[in-house]
């Protein structure tokens, strides 16, 4: 049983700093965006940066396999209006570039919106025909599609969302799910007891399949199941409680990939990675 739990750790200052805050809250793995995720354009990375996140990365035995970069929130790949999803494409190239350029072979995100313009197959096509596009022009890195709650306009919902994406993807060694428990449980999948937890996820397998899972964010939900709404809560302080993550932390099916804590209390995180290896048995 090997477990990689960490935490969305702040880059302020310079990615290298990300490093730093994983080994801090004693993290076997950690997520970060590369860039300022609330803006377009971030400044360019050099080699003393590029030079300075690969020794730390090195010096502090975290793998770069167990790294969740995480892509900026404006980018929307399934956006109705051409020159919208143009700009979303040309940052969402440039952020995979960062990660390539920084040795990380995985960038998370979420698919996108329909914003209640087009159809969802329109929708989730135009993300497919995105990421064929991205993959053609870089190497090395795998797009790695988050589950979402299902909030307003957003795709990607439902299993059948992602499988439907996967589907147009034509370089499928190079394309991954990250499932985010809340998001699963607001969506509709229930994970609280054991009967729930293995039928989530083995409709997850059904549609999907598991070879398909890069990565986890691991978070307990404040709102409602089924609710479709985005709101996620420390771990046991929700309604999802601790039994969910009993299960996946004695689980070999999330072996060997990052388990990403974005719980909102990032004082705790310490000790909500320890609770969580606390947790195998």
């Amino acid at each position: 049983m090997s477990k990689f739990v960490g935490a969305h750790v702040s880059a302020s200052g310079g990615v290298f700093n990300a490093v730093a805050n994983a080994q801090a809250i004693g993290a076997k793995a950690f997520a970060l965006f590369t860039k300022n995720q609330r803006q377009w354009n971030g400044k360019e990375l050099d080699g003393e940066t590029i030079d300075k996140f690969k020794n730390a990365l090195q010096a502090s035995g975290i793998l770069p396999r167990h790294i969740l970069p995480h892509d900026s929130y404006l980018i929307n790949l399934g956006h109705p209006e051409d020159e919208q999803r143009e700009k979303s494409m040309e940052a969402f190239l440039d952020e995979v570039q960062r990660c390539e350029l920084l040795g990380l072979d995985k960038l998370n995100f979420h698919p996108g919106s329909h914003l209640k313009k087009i159809s969802e197959d329109e929708c989730l096509t135009k993300i497919s025909e995105a990421m064929n596009i991205t993959l053609d022009k870089t190497k090395g890195v795998s797009l790695v599609i988050e589950n979402t709650a299902g909030q307003g306009s957003n795709l990607g919902f439902k299993f059948e969302h992602l499988a439907q994406i996967i589907d147009k993807v034509e370089d499928k060694s190079r394309v991954g799910v990250c499932i985010d428990t809340c998001h699963m449980y607001s969506a509709g999948y229930d994970i609280r007891t054991r009967e729930a937890y293995d039928k989530s996820w083995s409709e997850f397998d059904k549609i999907i399949g598991f070879k398909y899972l890069m990565g986890m964010h691991i978070n307990d939900s404040k709102a409602k199941f089924g609710s479709h709404v985005d709101r996620h809560n420390s771990l046991g302080a929700g309604e999802i409680g601790l039994d969910a993550f009993r299960f996946i932390m004695n689980d070999e099916r999330m072996d060997d990939i990052p388990l990403i804590l974005e719980t909102i209390d990032d004082s705790i995180w310490k000790e909500e990675i320890a609770l969580l290896y606390s947790f195998v048995n």
